[in-house]
């Protein structure tokens, strides 16, 4: 690929979007064009510390519990109104998310146990868990505030507040799973996932890219069942109720 054309196609679609963001008016219409810079960025790093990280299995492992921290971190900053405290939990949800399904799979040997195929999968899941964490924990927090007056209902009448909160906290574990399903139930009809491109433009057969793609996608679903599971209940029993404004 060329790098020139690479670069003035990426900026034309940026512009594109900015133009359009701005003219919404929506709220921050930077966001997506530094988004662009810090991707554009972020993997021209990666491609040139990536040599060294898929041939060591402790490199990839620490460039792993690098990307998870950064997911940790990204969480805890779009769930704003959470706490410090909340640090804790949020990691605590998302690393036995993404290892579990990470684990079941090398521990049945569906993949190789090549450091590659560790930062291959793992990276992608850990992205769902950021993915589905972000996601439940917004619908969750706004839930509690929209359903505020069933809540207290519920605790006046002697609820716990996991039960007074369970309609509430249901709703919002629904609605975070929505994008990784619908991904999975659309793959080969309305889009071609990424892992599959990429492993046949790498080589592989489509068979093996498909057996791949479809260990990614039930890896990711399972990361995204586990992660809202885990908010709920870290999440699901709130003791005090926000104002509307507090995780605006």
């Amino acid at each position: 690929m060329d790098p020139i054309r690479t670069t003035a196609a990426v900026m034309v679609v940026t512009a594109i979007t900015t133009a359009v963001v701005t003219g919404l008016r929506l709220e921050h219409p930077w966001l997506q064009p530094w988004a662009v810079l810090r991707a554009t960025v972020q993997l021209g790093v990666l491609s040139l510390v990536l040599g060294g990280v898929i041939t060591n299995l402790a490199w990839t492992s620490a460039f792993l519990a690098l990307m998870v921290a950064a997911a940790c971190a990204t969480v805890h900053g779009r769930l704003r109104g959470t706490g410090r405290s909340s640090v804790l939990r949020i990691t605590a949800a998302l690393v036995p998310s993404a290892a579990v399904p990470v684990g079941v799979v090398f521990a049945l040997g569906a993949l190789p146990t090549e450091p590659r195929y560790l930062l291959a999968i793992g990276g992608i899941v850990v992205g769902g868990a950021m993915t589905a964490a972000t996601l439940m924990g917004r619908a969750l927090f706004s839930s509690f505030v929209a359903s505020r007056g069933e809540i207290e209902a519920w605790l006046a009448l002697g609820a716990t507040p996991r039960r007074a909160a369970r309609d509430a906290t249901r709703a919002a574990a629904s609605m975070a799973l929505v994008p990784a399903t619908d991904q999975t139930r659309t793959t080969g009809l309305v889009t071609l996932p990424g892992a599959f491109v990429g492993a046949v433009f790498a080589g592989s057969s489509p068979l093996d890219a498909a057996q791949f793609q479809v260990i990614v996608l039930a890896g990711v679903l399972c990361t995204g069942a586990l992660t809202v599971m885990l908010f709920t209940w870290f999440f699901g029993a709130p003791t005090t109720l926000s104002t509307p404004a507090a995780h605006e």
